[in-house]
């Protein structure tokens, strides 16, 4: 395992580190295998994997894939540079794209739309269906979760009264929050509207407990609290914010508890006419 930097670099609100995350995203991976191993599969589809991370869910997909293939998608360059590396194995049965979701041209070439932790940071959610939509064969999958209504509502509340805070609050000025936590019933109005038939959406609590103070910080630093720790260009700064949010978290019960709830989603392109 690499060792950790003393001194982080100062993170990017438009990327991700790959490496790290690969190691700190099992709660991540956990959700996405629940819902990898509720989707059949014949096993010569093409499958759209989108926000396929560092690619370690998206071996799983393949696995399941022995004659089939995967276009793997993400934003991130770290992502896909490290999800190029774990995928390397599978050769031409996996096609890496670095893309945003929303600027994905791609015209019914797949049988499935796979997702889970992605959705909830792209705010035009209408525009993201139609994109999926229009990607899938007729007759189409999309099977995806992300996160939705209360998610992480306790850090998140926190997290914004110490932007106000007069240590960091010229840091925020322009703000602007990153999640779309929305709800089941208006992604299934959103689905519907793109041209979905039978589509079902719900939302799971999906709490996760750390084994202490400096489980969690690792987590949150990484994971739940980057886009704020990217506004704070100061490393001492940054980890004052985490100071005070660990602290807070300490006095929860039980202590160190991220509040987190999926929000489920399943629809289906309409089949061609006979």
């Amino acid at each position: 395992m690499a060792k950790e930097s003393p001194q982080p670099a100062t993170p990017s609100p438009h990327d991700w580190d790959g490496a790290a995350y690969q190691r700190l995203s099992d709660p991540q991976f956990g959700w996405g295998m629940r819902v990898l191993s509720s989707v059949e599969l014949h096993g010569d589809e093409c499958v759209l994997d989108l926000g396929c991370g560092p690619g370690r869910l998206t071996a799983e997909l393949l696995a399941r894939l022995p004659q089939g293939r995967v276009i793997a998608v993400d934003a991130s360059p770290s992502m896909v540079a490290t999800a190029r590396q774990q995928l390397a194995r599978f050769g031409e049965r996996v096609t890496l794209i670095q893309s945003d979701l929303l600027h994905l041209q791609l015209d019914s070439v797949a049988d499935l739309a796979f997702s889970t932790a992605t959705f909830h940071w792209i705010h035009d959610h209408a525009r993201l269906f139609r994109v999926i939509h229009a990607a899938l064969k007729p007759g189409g999958r999309l099977v995806a979760q992300c996160g939705g209504g209360k998610n992480l509502e306790r850090i998140r509340e926190r997290a914004d009264r110490l932007m106000s805070d007069a240590r960091f609050a010229p840091f925020f000025r322009g703000w602007q929050n990153p999640w779309n936590y929305t709800s089941p019933e208006k992604t299934a109005e959103r689905l519907r509207a793109a041209g979905f038939i039978e589509v079902e959406t719900g939302l799971e609590e999906a709490t996760i407990p750390f084994d202490g103070p400096d489980a969690f910080r690792q987590f949150a630093r990484t994971v739940v609290v980057r886009p704020y720790l990217a506004a704070i260009p100061d490393e001492a700064r940054r980890e004052q914010f985490l100071d005070a949010l660990v602290s807070h978290a300490a006095g929860d019960r039980p202590p160190f508890t991220l509040d987190y709830w999926r929000l489920n989603m399943r629809a289906r392109r309409l089949p061609a006419a006979h």
